[in-house]
């Protein structure tokens, strides 16, 4: 009887877990290819990012590897496009993307659940000593996926205050990776 029970357990929790996976897998998502930026060489894979929703936002799961280590920037653009652009006669990286998604018009770089910022402030990205990023992060105030098509994502060099003090945009630097979310 005791062996019956602990069978009959371990078959329930099994099938527990197999149905979370289930409903992970048909979970609708969108893949984002990310480069590393060189507008003079040319850019290099760096991986991908995964989007989610869930009931707390939209998750943003980086499988990248190719970065410098520690806490970057992390953003969505405005325009739908990760190419180079001239400015003061140089080439930018990315500048095609335009600034951070604020279709609110805040005017403003904040937190990722501040209702008066960007709407495309997301949370720092961490890249790990080998150059890795997976750490999942949430963006509590992006509810959909189709909310963010359209737009770029963007690493950005160095990490990210959150603030437009003592420097704007969070502080952060040039533009090291973007992608595209078709």
């Amino acid at each position: 009887m005791k062996r019956t029970l602990i069978a009959l357990g371990l078959a329930v929790c099994t099938a527990s877990v197999w149905a979370q996976s289930a409903k992970t897998a048909e979970q609708p998502a969108i893949n984002i290819e990310v480069n590393v930026l060189d507008p003079v060489k040319g850019d290099t894979p760096a991986g991908h990012i995964r989007v989610t929703q869930s009931d707390y936002g939209l998750v943003f799961t980086p499988e990248l590897k190719g970065l410098p280590a520690g806490l970057h920037g992390f953003h969505i653009h405005q325009n739908a496009s990760c190419a180079p652009l001239e400015k003061d006669g140089k080439l930018v990286a990315a500048l095609a993307a335009g600034g951070h998604w604020d279709p609110e018009k805040s005017g403003q770089h904040g937190f990722p659940w501040q209702k008066d910022a960007h709407l495309g402030d997301l949370p720092a990205l961490t890249v790990n000593a080998d150059g890795t990023a997976t750490n999942p992060v949430l963006a509590p105030r992006l509810t959909s996926l189709e909310q963010i098509k359209n737009h770029a994502i963007m690493i950005h060099v160095g990490g990210d205050n959150h603030s437009d003090t003592p420097a704007a945009l969070g502080g952060g630097g040039a533009r090291l990776a973007c992608g595209v979310i078709k």
